[in-house]
């Protein structure tokens, strides 16, 4: 968003409409904020180029599509060289099963969202991470339950 304009009302209420639901008409959304279609447009297509929305996505069904198995991964490493960061970076990339990656703050540095079918996946995705680049600590925590998963609030 350019500095000088900040997101008004009917903006923020377009991004939870889409939040919630990417696949609504733009009649739909231009309805449920109170504009015609192409006030409403404009609107998305200035966000769009703003930045502020960075796409439009379908959630999809991780059990149902086979990958039941949840893990976030915390990783330490000893090395936080700018070489080291770019490899890292490069196996985080090219690693389907990492889901969301994030740098972190405290004794964990990075912290890794891992999907995959069943524990043997797992433990293949583990050996291969270890064998990829030097890593001081990695420490996995299974996910028993997803309680909750929303969009932004806006």
């Amino acid at each position: 968003m350019s500095a000088d304009r900040e997101l008004d009302r009917v903006d923020r209420e377009i991004l939870r409409l889409l939040a919630v639901d990417a696949a609504l008409s733009l009649a739909e959304i231009a309805d449920k904020v109170g504009l015609t279609p192409t006030p409403c447009w404009k609107r998305i297509r200035r966000m769009e180029q703003d930045g502020i929305i960075l796409g439009r996505v379908a959630k999809l069904d991780a059990a149902r599509l086979g990958l039941g198995v949840s893990v976030f991964v915390a990783v330490e490493t000893a090395d936080h060289s700018a070489d080291w960061l770019d490899r890292f970076a490069g196996v985080i990339e090219s690693t389907p099963e990492i889901v969301d990656a994030w740098r972190m703050s405290g004794d964990v540095d990075y912290l890794l969202h891992v999907v995959v079918p069943d524990i043997a996946a797992y433990d293949g995705f583990y050996r291969k991470l270890i064998a990829r680049l030097p890593l001081r600590n990695v420490t996995s925590r299974f996910a028993m339950e997803r309680m909750k998963a929303a969009p932004l609030p806006v």
